[in-house]
């Protein structure tokens, strides 16, 4: 699971901020790849350590930016 640097407190806010065209981009904590330069599905959790998760989504980034969430 990855998290992205903004903390959305809902996957709505995250959606609509896509939607709008702004740069969205994630990381993995912990040993997770650098995914600054990555293209393709990776799946969202928010809000971030230590609020529990309650939302989770899946998502399609390319060259390091999210483009689309379902």
């Amino acid at each position: 699971m990855s998290y992205t640097f903004t903390n959305y407190k809902t996957k709505k806010a995250l959606k609509d901020v896509v939607a709008t065209g702004e740069v969205v981009q994630c990381y993995q904590p912990g040993l997770g790849p650098n995914l600054m330069n990555f293209t393709g599905k990776i799946y969202l959790e928010g809000p971030h350590y230590p609020e529990a998760h309650r939302w989770y989504a899946e998502a399609w980034m390319e060259n390091g930016v999210v483009v689309k969430v379902k």
